[in-house]
């Protein structure tokens, strides 16, 4: 490894935002995976145009190794008007901060592969003054992608990707040469993708090892020994990690002795949702009926989304969508919330539904008003399952200082603006909700802060959503749109859409078959190890944990003789002589485990 950027005690502070970094000194190695996390407004963006020296700090001194190619994915894109697909990928035309005009490229088969894994349609020849942002997006992701860089950063990069998309550029990605520093609020990616985790928080700048899992794991862990502060968020946190441990198989590569520390942390805390409850509950606000579809034909203009479908949604149930941009999801919550008619079949909504629809528009925030008197304008006080909350209360959960309960709608930011339509949303205490795309905009606090607020939510939940993360978290079934008209159960969830899609006569999959974690659980024993030498590095592996979880209990009881002969002053040297033998000797069996554990194949 080479160190290729260092900031070295560096500070950086805007008028109206004030200081943002101060004393700053973080660096990248020449193979480093750096995911970039922290709350909106603290100065992630303004970290990633430094390490690429677009912008200078106020004091300190960014350095990078001589030569070394950066390449830049900023939040704002400016694009040469008239450019072309072409122009952008292959030629000189592009013109945002960061990106060089000179191109390498592996040919047109691997720019072709890149353009199809991010979901680019049409001739290379489109023009991209006429498509939306969410397409100019993904032709300066793969613009980027063509390059050779040493260094590649990303601010952003999975926003207007699908779940195949994003599967397919994490994959691209592991695949790939080179430092990567990634700003995103895609939890499952940065899990998939980092192997380090900085936290921007308090004008400074922590790091982890690991991708999001473990930099939950590691600072709910800070916080405890710290012992003491913020005892409301401490418990958010214990309670994400008692998901984490619960949740799909394999979301951290901690060894066996690890989870099991782990999981001694979390014994006390309750499972994230109480599933039978919330079942009951719904049936006693919505009674048996909910939505039934029988027959539907569902059109957006002259596309056909669904084809003759029979469906039917009960209370309580928690169902994600899944599906490509443009396979028609938003039209199914829009269907469901009243706002549309199918083209044939029937629809019938139970008498007691109340649904409240999340768009992806923020037009319908009333910019005349202050943030509280936005919030006391549905409701004054909400009841969400057994919690009664004040409108400033429930402000508080969704990241609001008493300070910014006065601000104008019209001067919050975009993740703000979207933190409120989410608040006024729960506020008007709906049965069924629809939502479409609800972590845009939302850094990783506000989205664990949601999710603990929707684990205790008893109604109907609806969710078309891209963060992957999101939909194993909060949704107990799925159900994907591929193309061909029908609404298809998934109980497999993200992992069956994935091969279904990949499957699919339409193509519908950006990539091959197959994810990250499927191609890391079919990679192919390792060279030089025969099946006998597996069979006893395996045996090996199982007596170092024997003796790891013996020398745990003796350590336990060395701690217990500690504590019981304080007073003796001879038996304390002796039995802390015993504990330093011990810990050393767990440390050093520990050492052995984990290098051990790398060679050995899974079987």
């Amino acid at each position: 490894m080479a160190n290729i950027v260092n900031l070295d005690r560096v500070s950086k502070g805007y008028g109206a935002a004030g200081q943002l970094l101060t004393d700053v000194s973080v660096g990248l190695d020449d193979d480093a995976r750096v995911g970039i996390v922290g709350l909106n407004g603290a100065g992630k963006s303004t970290l990633l145009r430094m390490l690429a020296k677009i912008e200078e700090p106020d004091s300190g001194r960014v350095t990078h190794r001589r030569d070394l190619r950066v390449a830049t994915l900023p939040q704002t894109l400016t694009l040469a008007p008239g450019a072309t697909v072409r122009d952008l990928v292959l030629g000189t035309a592009w013109l945002a901060e960061g990106m060089g005009a000179e191109h390498e490229w592996a040919g047109d088969a691997g720019v072709r592969a890149i353009l199809d894994g991010l979901g680019v349609q049409g001739s290379l020849d489109s023009p991209v003054g006429s498509m939306s942002g969410g397409e100019r997006r993904r032709v300066a992701l793969a613009a980027l992608l063509v390059r050779e860089a040493d260094l590649l950063i990303l601010d952003e990069p999975t926003n207007h990707l699908d779940v195949a998309g994003v599967d397919w550029l994490a994959r691209h990605l592991l695949g790939r040469r080179g430092a990567l520093t990634v700003v995103t609020h895609d939890r499952w990616f940065l899990d998939a993708v980092c192997t380090a985790t900085w936290e921007v928080v308090d004008e400074s700048v922590q790091t982890y090892e690991g991708g999001y899992a473990a930099w939950t794991l590691a600072r709910a862990e800070r916080q405890r020994l710290a012992a003491a502060a913020e005892a409301r968020r401490q418990n958010l946190l214990r309670k994400e990690i008692a998901w984490l441990r619960r949740g799909p198989p394999a979301r951290t590569s901690k060894p066996r002795f690890r989870i099991e520390a782990a999981n001694a942390l979390i014994a006390d805390v309750p499972p994230a949702r109480d599933t039978v409850s919330l079942q009951r509950l719904a049936t006693t606000r919505l009674g048996k009926q909910v939505y039934d579809l029988e027959g539907v034909t569902l059109n957006a203009g002259p596309k056909t989304i669904l084809q003759d479908v029979t469906w039917q949604v009960g209370p309580g149930d928690r169902i994600a969508v899944l599906g490509v941009n443009g396979a028609g999801k938003t039209t199914l919550l829009r269907l469901l919330a009243g706002l549309g008619t199918p083209a044939d079949g029937t629809l019938r909504t139970g008498s007691t539904v109340r649904p409240a629809f999340l768009s992806q528009e923020l037009a319908e925030l009333p910019g005349r008003l202050r943030l509280l008197e936005a919030v006391e304008e549905v409701a004054k006080r909400v009841r969400l399952g057994d919690r009664e909350l004040s409108a400033a209360q429930l402000a508080e959960v969704f990241g609001f200082t008493e300070r910014r309960l006065w601000t104008p709608v019209s001067d919050l930011s975009g993740g703000e603006r979207r933190r409120l339509q989410l608040l006024r949303l729960l506020a008007g205490e709906p049965n069924v909700l629809l939502l479409d795309e609800p972590t845009n905009d939302l850094d990783t606090d506000t989205l664990a802060a949601l999710e603990d607020l929707l684990d205790s939510w008893p109604g109907t939940m609806i969710v078309a959503s891209h963060d992957r993360y999101l939909v194993e978290r909060v949704t107990d079934t799925a159900y994907g749109l591929l193309g061909d008209g029908r609404l298809v159960h998934l109980p497999g969830g993200v992992e069956e859409y994935l091969t279904r899609a990949s499957a699919s006569p339409q193509g519908l999959a950006p990539a091959p078959a197959g994810t990250v974690a499927a191609a890391s659980s079919a990679a192919p024993e390792p060279t030089g190890m025969s099946a006998g030498e597996a069979r006893a590095a395996r045996k090996e592996l199982a007596r170092l944990e024997r003796r790891l979880a013996k020398l745990e209990g003796q350590i336990v009881e060395i701690n217990e003789s500690l504590a019981e002969h304080g007073s003796d002053y001879e038996k304390v040297v002796e039995l802390d002589a015993r504990l330093q033998a011990a810990q050393r000797e767990r440390a050093e069996v520990e050492e052995n485990w984990l290098e051990l554990a790398e060679s050995v194949p899974e079987g």
